[in-house]
């Protein structure tokens, strides 16, 4: 006897959320153009590594047209997994000791007005990579000396030493990122504590330093606790300050918890000017270094009204 099951029809699977898309104000042209093209050829001959690529920056296209970049030194293999950061997490190949080299040897090529020099994580390294950053900055002053440079360094896992091994070496503005308010750091930044970060940056303020930080919007703060950050970062004497939207890079990174308005953008700009903070950038494709090369001639002013003109590599413009 031949018994005949039922046929049963599979059912359809969901179909998947749509992608969340950006709002009209995040959208950019794809990077290109003459000057982004011979760039590019020129980080890759020397060997050099930038943020702008490694982190996946959308200002890529319009800041090496204009040929401002952000070195990114140490290698572009980070020690840490923050989890906002397109940045490879693993573990690092050994220290190049002629990256210092290479760096001021394009910089100075470059011929340019002011530059930002960052690093990844380097939590193997006994001293942080502080050792290499003194001599690249050593390098580019030599290269380059009427080049200001702003550097963006890592927390040095706290080690003021380390941190003051860079400040002797230099720069012209001393930037670390906090990156978002304390009730997230730990979230977004895993093996970084927002307490360390803030006294990297008191360190180098009482170093008499240019200070800058940055955070990122969207993660899931409330106002109110952007408030709180802007005045503890102005009762602390910061320079400047850059507020950008987070972007998810991957899948595998935190979600946007939502799109800030460039209304709320400019009304946190005014907020923090108000507090008294000396420069502020502000605005949803705002990034770490986003227009970081038209502030050289505000940073001279600064040091110059302060009356610290060699405090770091600045010297007055060559004739």
């Amino acid at each position: 006897m031949t018994v005949r099951l039922p046929i049963v029809q599979a059912e359809a699977e969901p179909a998947p959320a749509p992608r969340k898309r950006h709002p009209e104000w995040l959208r950019v042209p794809m990077p290109g153009g003459d000057g982004y093209q011979a760039l590019r050829r020129m980080v890759k001959e020397l060997g050099l590594h930038t943020v702008c690529q490694s982190a996946s920056c959308p200002n890529i296209g319009e800041c090496w047209n204009h040929r401002a970049l952000t070195i990114m030194i140490l290698g572009d293999i980070c020690t840490r997994s923050c989890r906002f950061c397109d940045v490879a997490t693993g573990r690092p190949l050994p220290v190049d000791h002629g990256e210092p080299a290479r760096v001021a040897t394009m910089l100075a090529a470059l011929e340019l007005n002011h530059t930002v020099i960052t690093s990844v994580d380097r939590d193997d390294l006994p001293d942080g990579g502080a050792g290499i950053w003194a001599e690249t900055l050593h390098a580019c002053h030599a290269a380059a000396p009427d080049m200001t440079i702003e550097v963006l360094v890592p927390d040095f896992k706290g080690d003021l030493g380390d941190v003051d091994t860079v400040l002797d070496a230099g720069p012209d503005v001393f930037a670390h990122n906090l990156e978002t308010v304390p009730r997230l750091s730990r979230e977004v930044r895993v093996q970084a504590r927002y307490d360390r970060s803030f006294a990297v940056l008191r360190r180098a303020r009482e170093r008499g330093a240019l200070v800058k930080t940055g955070l990122m919007l969207g993660l899931g703060e409330e106002l109110a606790e952007v408030r709180e950050v802007v005045e503890q970062l102005a009762g602390l004497g910061l320079t400047i300050l850059t507020l950008g939207q987070y972007l998810q890079p991957s899948k595998k990174h935190l979600p946007v918890h939502r799109y800030v308005h460039p209304d709320e953008f400019a009304e946190l700009k005014r907020l923090a000017l108000a507090a008294g903070i000396v420069h502020v950038e502000s605005g949803p494709l705002v990034r770490s270094s986003y227009h970081a090369e038209g502030q050289a001639e505000l940073i001279r002013r600064l040091q110059a009204g302060a009356g610290q003109i060699g405090f770091a590599s600045l010297r007055p413009p060559a004739a």
